[in-house]
């Protein structure tokens, strides 16, 4: 039998990341506010939480890669596994192929250590250590599946389904692209509330007060890639000079383009990022009619607004639906951030590949659909509308847009003249992962024509 390496004190950064990533796969929890409440609670120094924010989304991002690498050193499936074993293998699988700067003996130890506070039976730990000593001695990849696509998926840590759409869709190069661009750390990227202080203002105090640089981002005006950093902790966010959002999501609103003194409707508003933006686009000044069917959801949307000094926002709990008839033709412009399968943002939202299915997507089609003709409803003539998604699918894009324009004859597509992206043949502006260093969005520009 191998011998268990000695147990030393166990890291509460891997030990916050084995339990949250055990509440994602037990629990089907989002790893971002798992993460967010994890850190939260147990206030861990800044460098302990980069380290636990690292392997969580590590180990998720390429969770199908380092099974695969397991594999050869298991004498059972993982998926037959205690989830907490799972897990364990994973995060401590990441570190050695991945981290340079975690040694792997020391990888390999926390993981002992990490089995024996979880069982008193020493069964657990002994596995633990001879499958992760056996990876260190022989780290080399097994080999690659006799499927072309399988190959693919575990290169690049995809489900074969989304494997192959990519491939049949972009051809097999800018596949590979487009799946690397998901697998990387996505910076972290702030809006400058300008309703407050000018993006200058805003990266001066981030290199004062946070020792952290801060550079513009190369698309959007309002934008900055923080280097490093714990938003949540920054006197510049906590006073509402800046937020989180990344900069192909900061490109949304500006492609709605709202001006002071209009009325707006937001019909997905939840969490409240762009509808902020909207606000702080039109000078604070109008209103922003915040619509979401969840009402805990749309708290956030007047806890955001709070925090960034916007006072235009009137939220509203219901599906847009309910609303279109009474507030018909009453907007100037409507944004549509439909519900979607957020396979764009797979980069900051990796377990979502893991629970996405291709059915998936004809679902979500039906209610996009259902949600664009209701907010269309609310659309004054001449005024304008934008729908997007932060999916690349034309499943949930051109298939839901030109049904619709095809059935509504006032509306047309509505390009925009200088923009950030050119809008593709069919009007969509697509921000890609591996071309333009964002998050994967779909957005389009509708108007609705004038009354005769």
């Amino acid at each position: 039998m191998t011998p268990i390496l000695r147990a030393g004190p166990v890291s509460q950064a891997r030990f916050e990341a084995l339990g949250i990533l055990v509440r994602v796969e037990e629990d089907r929890a989002f790893a971002d506010i798992a993460l967010e409440s994890a850190l939260e609670k147990a206030a861990l120094e800044p460098r302990d939480a980069a380290l636990c924010t690292e392997i969580v989304y590590g180990a998720l991002r390429w969770q199908r890669h380092l099974d695969w690498r397991l594999g050869p050193h298991l004498h059972r499936p993982l998926t037959k596994l205690d989830p907490w074993v799972r897990a364990l293998l994973r995060l401590t699988a990441y570190q050695i192929l991945f981290l340079e700067r975690v040694p792997r003996w020391a990888a390999v130890d926390e993981a002992v250590s990490l089995a024996k506070l979880k069982s008193r039976n020493p069964g657990p730990a002994e596995f633990v250590n001879a499958v992760l000593r056996s990876l260190t001695r022989t780290p080399a990849p097994p080999p690659a599946p006799d499927s072309p696509v399988a190959a693919v998926g575990v290169r690049w840590s995809l489900p074969d389904w989304l494997a192959a759409r990519w491939i049949a869709r972009y051809g097999r190069q800018e596949a590979e692209a487009l799946m690397a661009a998901l697998c990387e750390r996505p910076p972290l990227t702030v809006r400058a509330n300008t309703l407050r202080c000018s993006r200058d203002i805003v990266a001066a105090r981030l290199r004062e007060e946070e020792m952290a640089e801060a550079r513009p981002t190369a698309l959007a005006p309002e934008g900055l890639v923080v280097e490093r950093g714990i938003p949540g902790r920054w006197k510049a966010f906590t006073d509402g000079a800046c937020t989180v959002q990344d900069e192909a999501s900061m490109l949304v609103a500006r492609l709605l383009a709202p001006r002071p003194g209009e009325v707006v409707a937001d019909t997905c508003a939840a969490p409240g990022t762009k509808a902020t933006h909207l606000a702080q686009l039109m000078e604070n000044r109008g209103t922003i009619i915040a619509i979401d069917p969840q009402a805990a959801r749309l708290r956030l949307v007047a806890k955001a607004a709070a925090r960034l000094g916007v006072t235009i926002i009137e939220c509203h709990t219901g599906p847009v639906e309910t609303f279109a008839r009474h507030w018909k033709e009453r907007c100037d412009r409507v944004l549509v951030d439909a519900p979607c399968s957020n396979l764009g943002v797979l980069r900051r939202n990796p377990e979502v590949k893991w629970r996405r299915t291709e059915e998936d997507l004809r679902r979500l089609q039906q209610k996009q659909r259902a949600i664009l003709a209701a907010a269309a409803l609310l659309v004054r003539p001449g005024g304008r509308l934008v729908y997007a998604t932060c999916s690349l699918e034309p499943d949930e894009n051109e298939d839901v847009v030109l049904p619709f324009l095809e059935s509504h004859r006032d509306w047309r597509v509505d390009p925009p003249g200088e923009f950030p992206v050119a809008p593709d043949a069919a009007g969509i502006v697509r921000l890609l992962p591996h071309v333009h260093g964002t998050d994967g969005f779909s957005a389009i520009r509708l108007r609705r024509l004038p009354a005769p």
